[in-house]
C-alpha cells in the first residue's frame, strides 16, 4: 500500500520498514499494521486536535502534571501556545501511561516508541495470529465472562495504585487476545489524586465493563467494585493484590441502586455513541 505521510519518516530513519496495511481510524488517531525487521507491529499516527476538541478534553487534563508553570498557565488561557502544549500533552500521556502501566505489570500493548507523533507499539493478535477483536464483538460462556470481569476489575485496581484511571473503558477499547483481555486507547488518562472527577471515571469504566460482560453473566450486575476499590484507594489500603469482593456498605446503610444502575446505562450508551462516531469517521476516510 501507498505509505501514509505520517509514517513515511519512520520507514527514512529506519524505525520501521513496511507498511503493510491500515487498521482502524479515527477523529484522534489513524492505527497501521507495519513491519519492523521480522517483528509485525502497529502504529498510531495521532491527529492534530487542538482546534477542535480542547475543550472536552479539559476535565480529563486535570491534574495532569506539565512540564513547567509557563505550559501549565498558557493551557489553563487556552491561548494559541497553550492549545500547542495541550495537543502535545494529549499524545504523550498515552505514551507515558503505556510505558508505566507495562512496568507495573497491566496488560496493556506493549509500547516501542514514540517518533514525531507516532506511537509504535505491539501489535495485539487472536489465537490464530489476526488481528484481536473488541471485547463486545465476541460472545462468550457464562464462566469466561466472569473470568474476563475479574481480570479486568484487577486491571483497573492495578491501574489504580499507579495514580491511573482509564477514564473512557468500554467494550470498544479492551481487545481479546490470545491471552485474554488487554486494555487500549489510553491518550484521556486521568490523574486519580488530581482530577475531581476521578471517582466517577472509575466507577463508569467499572460500570461499563460490568455492564458488557453481564450479556452473558447477569449476577456481575450485583457487584460494586468500583466503590469497593476507590474507598480502599482513598484510604491509602489499595494493593496490587488487594483482594476485592465486589461487595461495598454504602454509608446511608442503603444501596441506590436506581441511581448507580442509571450511570452505569448512560455510560453505555456514551460509549456506543463514540463508537459510532468513529466507524463513520473511518467510513469517510
Amino acid at each position: 500500500m501507498k505509505t501514509p505521510a505520517g509514517l513515511q519518516a519512520l520507514i527514512d530513519d529506519g524505525v520501521i520498514d513496511e507498511v503493510l496495511r491500515p487498521l482502524k481510524s479515527g477523529k484522534e488517531a489513524s492505527v497501521y499494521v507495519v513491519r519492523s525487521g521480522d517483528d509485525v507491529r502497529c502504529a498510531k499516527v495521532y491527529k492534530d486536535m487542538a482546534q477542535r476538541s480542547f475543550q472536552q478534553r479539559v476535565q480529563y487534563q486535570e491534574g495532569r502534571k506539565v512540564r513547567g508553570s509557563r505550559q501549565a498557565r498558557a493551557m489553563g488561557k487556552a491561548s494559541k501556545f497553550g492549545r500547542k502544549e495541550a495537543e502535545a500533552a494529549w499524545k504523550s500521556a498515552e505514551v507515558d501511561a503505556l510505558y508505566q502501566l507495562v512496568g507495573a505489570g497491566v496488560r496493556v500493548p506493549q509500547p516501542y516508541g514514540y517518533f514525531g507523533g507516532v506511537l509504535v507499539m505491539e501489535l495485539v493478535t487472536d489465537a490464530d495470529g489476526f488481528s484481536a477483536p473488541r471485547l463486545g464483538e465476541v460472545e462468550l460462556s457464562a464462566q469466561t465472562a466472569r473470568d474476563y470481569h475479574r481480570f479486568l476489575v484487577r486491571q483497573i485496581a492495578c491501574m489504580l495504585c499507579e495514580g491511573l484511571i482509564h477514564g473512557d473503558l468500554s467494550e470498544y477499547n479492551v481487545l481479546v487476545a490470545a491471552d485474554g483481555p488487554v486494555i487500549i486507547d489510553l491518550p484521556q488518562v486521568v490523574s486519580a489524586a488530581g482530577n475531581n472527577a476521578a471517582r466517577t471515571m472509575l466507577r463508569r469504566d467499572v460500570g461499563n465493563i460490568t455492564i458488557s460482560l453481564s450479556r452473558f453473566a447477569p449476577e456481575l450486575l450485583d457487584t460494586h467494585y468500583a466503590e469497593e476499590m476507590w474507598a480502599l484507594f482513598e484510604q491509602g489500603e489499595l494493593r496490587p493484590d488487594s483482594e476485592l469482593t465486589g461487595h461495598f456498605t454504602f454509608e446511608d446503610g442503603a444501596v441506590d441502586v436506581d441511581s448507580v444502575m442509571q450511570s452505569i446505562i448512560d455510560a453505555r450508551e456514551e460509549a456506543i455513541i463514540r463508537q459510532q462516531g468513529r466507524e463513520a469517521a473511518q467510513a469517510e476516510d
